[in-house]
């Protein structure tokens, strides 16, 4: 008899996501599951959004790299809990790897975690966290394909974050191509153009995060 273990994993994974979605639930958490190519700029973005959004939430990080807790360390400068987890060569969190962090950052007593993936646009995308939202984050310098490369991905996002928009002027970079692309997967994304350097653009997202917890 032959046994498909990707769908045994998966399967696991989804038991494990359903877990975390019901804590979440039950503690009026609102987890966002923050997705994108490795130097997209996911943590200065996680940063800029802890810092500005301080005096309004508690917000908690669940870091994921295959290894090192850098990151991690960066997001504790903003005074926000966080937790590293190392996958030790997996390309993404599992749900259970999440169970397992959620009392390190006492997300409980959160308004807001936000789960930092594993840099890589593909793996992440088969496994829900129980997160309620998903966001990838498309930075200017990675170039303007990435939604037709990656359909999959783009098509499981509630939100595009396309950052560093302040060096578009300098890079070949289309804006109107790639939001026609997204909306051509995707549909119901909602797209901001963001630089998490500058600021500009963040307000959007941030009202936009606000909408989220209340829905």
């Amino acid at each position: 008899m032959k046994i498909n273990l990707n769908k045994r994993i998966l399967d696991k994974n989804e038991q494990w996501a359903q877990l975390n979605q019901k804590f979440f639930e039950e503690n009026g958490v609102t987890c966002v599951n923050v997705i994108s190519s490795p130097g997209s700029g996911k943590t200065t973005t996680l940063s800029r959004t802890i810092t500005d959004l301080n005096s309004e939430l508690t917000i908690g990080v669940i870091e994921g790299d295959i290894k090192t807790d850098t990151d991690a360390q960066k997001i504790r400068q903003t005074g926000a809990a966080a937790v590293q987890v190392e996958t030790q060569g997996a390309c993404h969190l599992s749900a259970q790897q999440v169970s397992n962090a959620l009392a390190e950052i006492k997300a409980g007593e959160l308004d807001l975690v936000f789960i930092e993936n594993v840099g890589n646009l593909v793996c992440p995308t088969s496994f829900e966290l129980g997160e309620k939202a998903r966001v990838i984050i498309l930075s200017v310098p990675e170039g303007d394909d990435k939604p037709i490369k990656y359909p999959n991905s783009f098509a499981t996002a509630d939100a595009v974050l396309i950052n560093k928009i302040d060096l578009v002027e300098h890079i070949d970079f289309d804006t109107e191509r790639v939001e026609k692309d997204i909306k051509t997967v995707n549909p119901g994304a909602a797209i901001f153009h963001i630089s998490a350097r500058t600021g500009e653009g963040m307000q959007a997202w941030y009202e936009w995060l606000q909408e989220v917890r209340k829905a």
